[in-house]
């Protein structure tokens, strides 16, 4: 039956005054600003409820459809053979994108790749080495399949993420920018990572602002030359998700705002890709299950805020080398999302939400005033080297290190509600916790800590 009529025309539209007055009613005499309204770490006042009237105009909907992500399964690959075989069995099993973390250029990508359909099956290359031979490498498997043009490999390379996580460039900055340029040029990719700053305690503001002034500081050194064109090149931003929900999805949708802003003034394509991992800042080793739940709100809000691909976290990733179970238990999750709870039949499903809308508008705001302050005061790299960028994200992570600490910011059974019982002393096939090296570097690095570290040591000392 067709109906001609909108429902609940009967109904008068309710104003936002309307409905605060309301709410100080039911208050009866607590103050409104003091008991509804919280702030943020970012900034951001949250407040009670959100209306049509806090918009000036209408919020575009996004380019991205939610409906398009894929589970992605990453593999740290030790041997080719062994990757390959690895590989095939996730995608067996529900896996519909491959991310192979490589070590070694020695690493032979004929072998990793034989027999995955690299037209249906995305593969992300993210290397931990600088190598134009090793470019050169892909470039010739691509060439032997018949369908090239449609071959989906993707090549992650972050010469400027590799300076920020271990203090120095893989050999001088000369060389590394000039290889990087190469590879760029080839491949007609530049893949971002933003993962440290989550992971290092910057807030979502910082994240967006350093991932923009990251970014631009590759497109300030294309832009000048002459024999390659950016609008060719398409960009990716590896990004972390952390676990304060609807914040999150704004943080990818107010990435994605923020590129479209950038892009048009280098002629770069503004849409990009964008894939999301979960954070390993609130993970923990003592009831290690909980992390299945944090994990699992986490690839909903990169799914919700448009994410690419998704790549989980297994729930023992801490302590436990890369095995079978947990793996699949990771893999099942986002299968669980796609298949079984519908994250896959809906197209931007966070769009013209008012909340969402109004923290992806504020984010990408204080984003873009700091960046224009960091671009204004010589640029990231100049920041990284003058130990500005470093000392303002320790200071949000001191900041956060201190909530947790006092039981503001609860990591259930770990700072709340433990398990006494609870052992783990036999369990460490690794170590969770970071690792002093002492070592010669150009600038400090970016440190990557856990929030339970500190008071996981100490119940390791008493078990």
């Amino acid at each position: 039956m067709k109906m001609s009529k909108k429902l609940f025309n009967e109904f008068e539209p309710v104003s936002p005054k309307v409905w605060k007055q309301k709410i100080q009613v039911d208050l009866k005499g607590a103050d409104y600003n003091e008991n509804l309204i919280w702030n943020s770490n970012e900034g951001i006042d949250v407040k009670p409820f959100y209306h049509s009237d806090d918009f000036e105009k209408w919020p575009e909907i996004s380019n991205t459809k939610a409906a398009e992500w894929k589970i992605c399964q990453t593999i740290e690959v030790k041997d080719a053979k062994t990757g390959n075989i690895t590989a095939k069995d996730a995608i067996h099993r529900g896996a519909e994108s491959i991310n192979f973390i490589l070590n070694s250029e020695e690493i032979s990508i004929e072998d990793l790749l034989q027999n995955i359909d690299l037209i249906t099956i995305p593969v992300e290359l993210k290397c931990n080495f600088l190598s134009e031979d090793f470019v050169e490498k892909i470039k010739f498997v691509i060439s032997s399949n018949s369908k090239k043009s449609h071959n989906q490999i993707f090549l992650h390379k972050d010469i400027i993420h590799n300076l920020a996580k271990t203090g120095n460039w893989h050999n001088n900055l000369k060389d590394d920018h000039s290889k990087f340029e190469a590879i760029v040029k080839q491949t007609k990719q530049l893949s971002v990572d933003l993962s440290l700053y989550q992971n290092a305690g910057a807030t979502m503001v910082q994240q967006l602002a350093y991932g923009l002034a990251h970014t631009n500081e590759y497109l300030n050194s294309f832009k000048e030359k002459k024999d390659w064109s950016l609008s060719e090149v398409e960009v990716t931003f590896n990004v972390a998700v952390g676990s304060n929900y609807f914040f999150e999805i704004a943080k990818l949708k107010a990435l994605r705002q923020l590129w479209a802003t950038l892009a048009p003034e280098y002629g770069i394509n503004g849409n990009c890709r964008v894939i999301a991992t979960p954070t390993k800042r609130n993970k923990t080793i003592y009831d290690y299950n909980v992390n299945m739940l944090r994990t699992t709100t986490e690839c909903m809000s990169a799914i919700l805020g448009g994410a690419n691909i998704i790549s989980n976290l297994p729930y023992d990733v801490l302590y436990h080398e890369p095995n079978e179970f947990g793996e699949r238990i990771s893999r099942n999750q986002l299968l669980v999302l796609k298949n079984e709870s519908y994250f896959d039949k809906v197209n931007n499903p966070s769009d013209g939400a008012y909340y969402i809308e109004s923290l992806s508008e504020q984010l990408a705001e204080k984003a873009l005033e700091l960046f224009k302050d960091i671009e204004k005061n010589g640029g990231f790299l100049s920041q990284l080297k003058e130990g500005t960028i470093q000392r303002k994200i320790k200071e949000s992570a001191a900041k956060e290190q201190s909530e947790f600490d006092e039981g503001q910011l609860t990591l259930l059974g770990t700072n709340k509600h433990p398990n006494p019982a609870d052992k783990m002393k036999n369990e460490l096939e690794i170590s969770p916790f970071l690792k002093k090296e002492i070592r010669k570097t150009l600038i400090e690095p970016i440190i990557e800590k856990r929030l339970s570290a500190n008071l996981e040591i100490s119940r390791l000392k008493k078990e």
